[in-house]
């Protein structure tokens, strides 16, 4: 990959958004430095990830294949309400979040990662762009770049209207070695993605890389997700940790309160098939919200948003990842050729947005419709966790 260090970009968000941002800008000749809001390493907020075109061909710009960091599946199953399955032909690779970022954090061992940077002040002076944070620290560039999530920072300081819209039903999640499961439980979920819809909800589960990036059997793990409607005034009593912490986007695992979880496992005993019921007896479960944030404007004076900054994507289409680093391969493509001694290639940029906008467009369509099919976050369907 190239680096001749032409301009100098300030990338706001350390997850996987924002390292792929970092791998696309180097490689049309800018120097990076990437800024994380988090203290301590970034934890994974949702673990599995579909292997997709896009992130696959920027794995294969620096010599990963993505069956390296992927577990294969050859099936796709459904279960009935007695957890009888109907099966077909479906191979796909199926990743997983940490795996995914360490692929792209080692080829960046020598690029500025800080971590305990919270964004709270951008100011643009000529060919300047300066990033200032919570800690009084303060960096220089000459382009600015917002994957910093959901919850971006980058957002509210270039858009201060746009806010994120809860969606109706949140997703529920677990993670857990293979090794913890039992057998038959096992022989039914290894090597498929199977799923279970009902009423104002839906299940899915596939198997992904371990904690490490194992990917013989064995040394994997299973990861779940279910989504279901939940009305917006129970979302906070959900989303208030055992600490009494109140948590915006993500509820970690460890911080669901104990009533919950009970009401978790009851629940599942009365709505979902008995190996999904089973497993998520045997997790430590999780939650996300889901959310819905219409895009903006995708970029400003020498800065732009990708990824869930610049507009989610309802998470049916397995594609937020994948968005993220089309934004981001975009975005650098864009920007290929141009020094900060000259103006801004506002065409180029404009041409970026608007196919970018386009795409998002249209996953956020089909993700609408997916997610009504399964009367989730719509009236018809049923509703579940409400307030005791």
């Amino acid at each position: 990959m190239s680096e001749t260090n032409d301009f100098t970009a300030l990338v706001i968000g350390g997850s996987v958004g924002g390292l792929a941002a970092a791998h696309e800008l180097r490689a049309v000749g800018a120097g990076v430095a990437v800024y994380e809001r988090s203290v301590g390493e970034t934890s994974a907020r949702g673990a599995g990830i579909v292997m997709q075109p896009e992130v696959d061909a920027l794995l294969s710009r620096l010599g990963r294949q993505a069956s390296s960091v992927s577990v294969e599946l050859r099936e796709r199953q459904q279960l009935d309400v007695h957890g009888r399955p109907a099966r077909h032909g479906a191979p796909q690779l199926m990743t997983a979040w940490d795996t995914l970022y360490r692929a792209l954090r080692e080829p960046l061992s020598g690029v500025c990662y800080r971590l305990d940077s919270t964004l709270r002040r951008v100011q643009v002076s000529g060919h300047d762009v300066t990033a200032e944070f919570s800690d009084g620290y303060t960096a220089r560039g000459n382009f600015l770049v917002g994957a910093d999530g959901i919850g971006s920072a980058t957002r509210m300081l270039l858009d201060s209207v746009s806010r994120p819209e809860y969606a109706g039903y949140v997703a529920w999640r677990g993670l857990e070695p293979e090794s913890a499961l039992p057998s038959d439980l096992l022989d039914l979920l290894a090597d498929r993605f199977t799923f279970f819809t009902s009423s104002g909800m839906q299940m899915l589960c596939y198997l992904v890389p371990g904690a490490d990036g194992e990917r013989e059997e064995g040394s994997r793990r299973v990861n779940w997700v279910w989504y279901t409607n939940v009305a917006e005034p129970d979302l906070p009593r959900l989303l208030t940790g055992r600490s009494g912490e109140h948590f915006a986007h993500f509820l970690p695992p460890g911080e669901l309160q104990p009533e919950i979880v009970e009401q978790v496992a009851r629940q599942a005993d009365v709505s979902l098939p008995r190996p999904f019921a089973e497993l998520v007896h045997l997790s430590d479960v999780f939650m996300q919200p889901v959310f819905d944030l219409a895009p903006g404007r995708m970029v400003a004076d020498h800065a732009a948003l990708i990824g869930d900054a610049a507009g989610t994507v309802r998470p049916h289409t397995a594609s937020g990842t994948s968005k993220a680093f089309g934004d981001a391969a975009g975005l650098a493509a864009a920007l290929r050729g141009w020094a900060p001694n000259r103006p801004l290639p506002a065409s180029e940029l404009e041409h970026w947005e608007i196919r970018r906008l386009d795409r998002f467009l249209t996953l956020s369509e089909a993700g609408f419709d997916l997610a009504v099919r399964s009367t989730l976050g719509v009236g018809r369907g049923d509703r579940f966790f409400g307030s005791e």
